[in-house]
Order: C-alpha cells, then structure tokens, then sequence
C-alpha cells in the first residue's frame, strides 16, 4: 500500500510550522499501534539547509556479523541536556508537545536526526525499542525534510507492510505500541536521490 502525501498543498505561509489539531490523519493499525501523518507541516526549505551546514554530523561504524561496516547515513542524537543546533528544532517540539502531551502523558525530549545524503543511503528495519520503549507504549514524530524518501512499515513476526511517501515538511508519528509490535525501515532507492534529513523527537529514556 502506497500513502503519497504532498506536503506543497498544506502549506502555511510563512510560517515554519502549520497547525496540527484536525489536519491530523490518524490510522489505526494493529496489537494497539497507530500512525498519525500531517503532510508539509514544515513549510520552510532553509531548515533543511541550516540542518545539513550546521549540524556536526557523526559516521558511525557497527559490529555486523563477523566484520564491522559503516552506517549507511549520517547521525547525530542530541539528549535534552544539550543545545540543540537550531531554535526551530524546539519550536517545533514545543507544537508537538502542545498537541500531544495530553496523549503521551509527558514532553518529547530529545532530537535524532539522521542525514541520507543520497539514495545508496538507508535505515533497515528495526523498531525504536530501547529503553522504555521495549515495553511501555510510546510515541516517535518524524519530520521529513529535503529529497522525498519511502519509509516503510510491517508487523512483527510477519504480514503485509505499508509504504509512505515522505516530502519536504510532512510528519509522521508512530505511536501506541508501535516500536514494539511493528518495524520501519527507509530502504535504499535506486532513482537518483536528493539529500533528506530526518528529524526524530522522542520521550526521555526512548531510542
């Protein structure tokens, strides 16, 4: 199943962030989990290019079987104690805080972000279950920023999966039980790719 959803026709002027409330499309999914998408929250370009400048971005290296690789992307995990490398990053989690923390019980805190600098770059699948996560009900909210990227979801232990299309601006969120029951992943593309940068705001004590 194929979700395109076309961030240019939401917009907001010129604001950096549009508002959240009803324009909000939850879908129910299953074991307790859902995803909510809000397609071009973000309406600004130049945070996608202050992420890409400014941010001290990290390649990281990981035990695979019996060798060690390189991460297929950039990261950078920044806790709540840090400062943060643009004051957008926490306006933005202040309106999600504001339309969620009723929800969620507590603020998102801390910002991942992971920069895909082409299509060879990708994320496989995993669910963000450390920490609280593995078994606690939670929420993760994605900010797409930059080249359109699919971010693809199945359940755990098997069944049909979904595929979103993410472009500049849109959101999406997981929630319920979502990094426990399902898996995402961003897979490679073989179409010639723009850079994207994804922003992850979670909850204390979530990865």
């Amino acid at each position: 199943m194929s979700v395109e959803l076309q961030g240019s026709l939401f917009t907001d002027g010129d604001e950096d962030f549009g508002p959240l409330g009803s324009t909000v499309t939850r879908r129910t999914l299953t074991n307790g989990a859902w995803i909510d998408v809000r397609p071009g929250w973000a309406s600004t370009m130049d945070l996608f290019d202050r992420l890409v400048t400014d941010v001290d971005w990290r390649a990281e290296r990981r035990q695979m079987y019996d060798r060690v690789v390189h991460v297929p992307r950039l990261v950078r995990f920044y806790s709540e104690l840090e400062s943060w490398p643009e004051a957008r990053l926490l306006e933005a989690k202040s309106t999600l805080d504001a339309h969620y923390r009723a929800e969620l019980g507590e603020p998102f805190a801390t910002a991942g972000l992971c920069y895909y600098r082409d299509g060879s770059d990708s994320v496989a699948w995993h669910g963000d279950n450390l920490g609280r996560s593995a078994t606690e009900d939670t929420m993760v909210a994605i900010v797409s920023l930059g080249a359109t990227r699919q971010l693809m979801l199945r359940p755990r232990g098997g069944g049909a999966s979904l595929k979103f299309t993410l472009g500049h601006g849109d959101l999406i969120v997981m929630g319920g039980s979502c990094q426990r029951t399902w898996e995402h992943a961003v897979p490679k593309s073989t179409r010639a790719t723009g850079p994207r940068v994804s922003v992850q705001f979670r909850p204390r004590g979530v990865r």
